[in-house]
């Protein structure tokens, strides 16, 4: 499906000055949207993946286990309940293709975790990392061999601890908070966000974001042809536009509707105003999928929808200092 066409431009740059990707974000836990994101490149015959973020799923969700085999669980408001090996695989699948995380237990541990916050957390990010170097254990297996370049930073909701998950990898490049090369360009990225009401692990106000992007863009040779890989739009952009909640994260609604605004950063729109980069790729608010030119430069979000099984990413080609394409894609 094509949303969106940057003009094509001939002439200029040679085979070894183009560079073709494919970019996405916001998968939250979904094995499903991963497997995805790594058969893109295979499928839209790229040389490099580019992750942005937001790779941790929302909860786990237990499943009481007993020694007769039969399971039970609560899962999204239903009670879902069994005694065979094939209904207990159908169980987890769907907690997984969710972007949670299942956890079979007894009826003992899991009521001792309910009253034990700083286990509960402990347990959740233990899941999330094994998870994630699952995920990272299979891009390096399968896209080392097909010779396509995987870079992966984490996004707000990330927790610190995923970074030395990334790090520890063979063939996949972990990006944030470094200029790496992707084919002949330089890409900067900055996997935090401005303030939210979530209170997510990556947040900085507006004055360290921009000084943490900041000190990333002075590092770059030619900023005129480098990718800006933010995890947070930029504000008022049009790829920032969310429905404002009230301080108990409940939807504030106008005239009996929800109230859209603007909630991406101000220090990410100053420094694409800026530095002016060839390409800035955006995700972090999921229903604001589109493109926009600030400036000279395009700016991507390509959106998720994690929970539903699809990916949402977009494929662009780079032709030295242009954009010579780009097309949103959906699978």
């Amino acid at each position: 499906m094509v949303l969106g066409r940057a003009k094509r431009r001939s002439g200029g740059a040679t085979a070894a000055d183009t560079l073709s990707l494919y970019y996405a974000s916001d998968v939250h836990g979904s094995d499903l949207c991963w497997r995805k994101f790594l058969g893109a490149g295979r499928f839209y015959g790229v040389q490099a993946l580019i992750m942005g973020g937001d790779l941790s799923g929302k909860a786990i969700v237990p499943i009481e286990f007993d020694d007769a085999g039969a399971f039970t669980t609560t899962f999204i408001g239903e009670t879902r309940a069994g005694t065979t090996r094939e209904e207990l695989d159908e169980l987890v699948s769907a907690i997984r293709f969710n972007g949670m995380y299942p956890w079979l237990a007894s009826r003992e541990e899991i009521a001792r975790l309910r009253e034990d916050d700083a286990a509960r957390a402990a347990l959740f990010e233990e899941t999330l990392l094994a998870e994630l170097r699952g995920w990272v254990e299979l891009a390096d297996e399968r896209m080392a061999g097909y010779g396509i370049d995987v870079y992966v930073m984490p996004g707000n909701d990330d927790p610190w601890s995923c970074d030395a998950v990334l790090e520890a990898a063979v063939h996949v490049q972990a990006c944030d908070d470094r200029v790496v090369r992707v084919g002949p360009h330089e890409m900067i990225s900055c996997g935090c966000s401005n303030p939210t009401p979530w209170r997510t692990p990556r947040e900085l106000d507006e004055d360290g974001l921009y000084a943490r992007i900041r000190a990333l863009a002075d590092q770059l040779d030619d900023p005129a042809t480098a990718i800006f890989n933010l995890h947070v739009p930029p504000y008022d952009s049009g790829l920032d536009t969310a429905n404002e909640v009230n301080p108990d994260l409940t939807l504030r609604y106008v005239g009996g509707q929800p109230h859209p605004i603007p909630v991406g950063s101000q220090a990410v729109r100053q420094i694409i105003e800026e530095f002016q980069p060839l390409l800035a790729l955006h995700g972090h608010i999921h229903e604001s999928r589109g493109e926009v030119r600030i400036g000279r430069t395009l700016a991507i979000n390509t959106g998720s929808e994690y929970n539903s099984g699809h990916i949402h990413g977009a494929v662009v080609t780079l032709a030295g200092s242009d954009v010579h394409k780009y097309q949103f894609v959906v699978g």
